[in-house]
C-alpha cells in the first residue's frame, strides 16, 4: 500500500507532461479561462441591464395604466358632487 505500482507512476507522469510539456500550454489554458470567465462576467451584466430596461418600462406602463382611471374617478367624483 505505501508504494506506488507502476501505473501510478505513468498517470502521474501524463500529467506532468501535460502540465509542463510544450510550449506555454498552462498559460494558454488560463488564458482561455480568462476569457471565458469574462464573457460570464458579460453575460450577466447583460442580463441585469435588459432586466432594469424592462422594470422601467413596465414601471411606465403602470403610470400611464393608472392615471387615466385617476382621472375617470375624479371626473365621476366631481358629477356626482
Amino acid at each position: 500500500m505505501g508504494s506506488l505500482s507502476i501505473w501510478h507512476w505513468l498517470i502521474f507522469l501524463v500529467v506532468v507532461l501535460l502540465m509542463f510539456g510544450g510550449s506555454g500550454k498552462i498559460s494558454a489554458i488560463m488564458g482561455d479561462m480568462a476569457k471565458g470567465i469574462k464573457s460570464f462576467r458579460k453575460g450577466l451584466a447583460d442580463d441585469e441591464e435588459e432586466a432594469k430596461k424592462k422594470a422601467e418600462a413596465d414601471a411606465v406602463q403602470r403610470t400611464i395604466d393608472v392615471k387615466p382611471s385617476e382621472t375617470v374617478k375624479t371626473s365621476e367624483t366631481s358629477k356626482t358632487s
